[in-house]
């Protein structure tokens, strides 16, 4: 076969998808039998209501009374146990590694990350298919989240696992992927975020820059907006933790993605979506209509999308302090975004949202982790129908 007409490795999982089924290690029957057969241990400790001594130790009798194993192996196979359970396979030096901020799992055999910003092969990778889906029916039963074919795409979030990152996961199965494996896409936050003096070391905005956002944060509504990695959620993370202690604080988010490590009134709510198995939902609607009767004198929303951008731009019209980001191409097209989502629940007019609009003060556009807009909204000009602003960056 010619080198241009080689199949790309999803292409080749397909083929061997159909080969032989390969023995099965100690280590995967091990697992296995955890998924299977032992669920209700697994969530025990990740809920904490099992230690990891009492869990390693029902493992390790398991193992003698299951395996056949010399004493030297059942203590190997233990060890091969405790990593697996308690980091995330093959993937742990990965995520381990302050510098990778994203990992995407293509195929068992193709892993890529995100490193300093710069996209990669991983180095590392499954040893089959099967031991891949293994994995993945692993952290499935570990995060409780359901896999089946009626929830096949799967977004969750593990805040436990790891001492220095929030790991979000989405997960599409097979039957929605083109291709025969499960692709698996993780990223990592940091718990403990960069605050305002750091984003200035690592060149993200000036000293003077920040002293004015932080000046304009406290003072009025935000609208922080970019693309995909662009350091919108970074920026956000930093502000907040900035707002006197005498600030009530409610944050809303999809994932949890903003934490706090410093302000004794912030409070943290997050999505439930809804799945075939439960009808239970709570998405950032919901939260937001929640968010109003709370009492609190800051709203954030974490990540604007849908819906929810309605009753943060009514809190923020009643003058409650509003923050939130959003994906736009410049600081001024923020606002038609955010109205645009609002419109879906909105009985106003388009003119009457952008009119509203006015309230959010200060606009700002990210791009690779730099301030590269800032405008100031200085009201709406009746006479053009449309918002004016001020650029200052």
């Amino acid at each position: 076969m010619e080198k241009d007409s080689m199949p790309s490795p999803a292409i080749k999982t397909v083929w061997n998808h159909t080969a032989p089924e390969e023995k099965q290690t100690d280590l995967e029957r091990l697992v296995n039998d955890y998924i299977t057969q032992k669920q209700t241990q697994l969530l025990a400790l990740k809920k904490g209501q099992l230690e990891k001594e009492v869990f390693l130790k029902g493992a390790g009798d398991h193992i003698r009374s299951s395996f056949g194993l010399s004493p030297g192996a059942q203590r190997r196979l233990l060890q091969e146990f405790e990593q697996y359970i308690f980091g995330y396979s093959k993937l742990s030096g990965l995520i381990d590694d302050p510098e990778i901020s994203d990992i995407r799992v293509i195929a068992y055999d193709t892993v890529r990350v995100k490193r300093s910003g710069k996209r990669m092969d991983a180095g590392v990778s499954f040893l089959s298919e099967k031991e891949y889906r293994q994995f993945i029916d692993y952290i499935a039963t570990k995060n409780q989240v359901s896999i089946s074919n009626l929830n096949a795409i799967q977004r969750f979030t593990d805040t436990e696992s790891h001492p220095d990152f929030i790991l979000r996961f989405t997960l599409s199965m097979p039957i929605v992927n083109t291709y025969a494996e499960p692709y698996l896409c993780i990223r990592k936050v940091p718990k403990a975020f960069p605050g305002m003096n750091a984003l200035i070391e690592k060149g993200m905005l000036s000293r003077e820059t920040a002293q004015l956002l932080v000046q304009r944060f406290r003072s009025g509504s935000t609208l922080i907006c970019g693309g995909n990695s662009s350091g919108k959620t970074t920026l956000l993370n930093a502000l907040k933790e900035t707002l006197p202690d005498d600030m009530s604080i409610l944050v809303a988010q999809q994932a949890d993605e903003l934490t706090t490590m410093y302000h004794p009134d912030m409070m943290f709510l997050h999505s439930i979506p809804g799945t075939a198995e439960s009808k239970v939902s709570y998405d950032l609607k919901n939260i937001s209509i929640a968010g109003l009767t709370m009492d609190v004198d800051c709203f954030i929303i974490g990540e604007i999308k849908g819906e929810e951008a309605l009753y943060l731009l009514n809190a923020a019209c009643t003058g409650q302090i509003c923050a939130g980001t959003i994906h736009a191409m410049r600081a001024d097209r923020a606002p038609d975004k955010l109205v645009d989502y609002a419109m879906y629940e909105s009985r106003y007019s388009r003119n009457e949202l952008m009119r509203m609009m006015d309230c959010f003060q200060t606009l700002v556009f990210m791009k690779e982790y730099r301030v590269q807009q800032i405008f100031f909204c200085k009201g709406w000009n009746e006479e053009r129908k449309e918002l004016e602003y001020e650029q200052i960056l």
